[in-house]
């Protein structure tokens, strides 16, 4: 029993250790709150576990990166998936609107969240091809 727990503590630490500072791009792009928010909710669980989460949104999700952004609330914890994205930001998640958002949309770079921005595809194709990058998509 002793060494059972043991191998079980000894393969946490390994797992956190081999958590803390990986890199992960998490895109949403679902207009479903239920999506967005298993997404946002998984993005924070991974920050909390050392994960550094980067959140490109497009599409209806990119709404999310406007200022005021609202939201259904979703249970058990009654948030939006927009309160659990500024709650990533807050804990030094970045997040962007992939390049098409703002043209598509009519919005406007200063309709958008402070710490967001559009994408630059350049930039994010490097960092998707970063061999050790974890990519989710919702």
């Amino acid at each position: 029993m002793k060494k059972s727990l043991l191998a079980l503590s000894l393969f946490a630490a390994v797992g956190a250790a081999q958590a803390e500072g990986q890199p992960v791009t998490v895109i949403v792009t679902s207009a479903s709150t239920m999506t967005q928010g298993v997404a946002l909710v998984l993005t924070n669980q991974m920050q909390a576990q050392g994960g550094q989460v980067h959140v490109l949104l497009c599409d209806k999700a990119g709404d999310l990166a406007l200022k005021g952004a609202g939201g259904e609330k979703l249970k058990p914890q009654d948030v939006t998936p927009a309160q659990l994205l500024d709650s990533a930001m807050k804990k030094g998640a970045t997040a962007s609107v992939c390049a098409l958002y703002l043209p598509n949309t009519g919005h406007t770079p200063d309709q958008l969240k402070d710490g967001i921005s559009a994408a630059k595809p350049d930039a994010q194709g490097r960092a998707l091809l970063e061999p050790q990058r974890k990519v989710m998509a919702f």
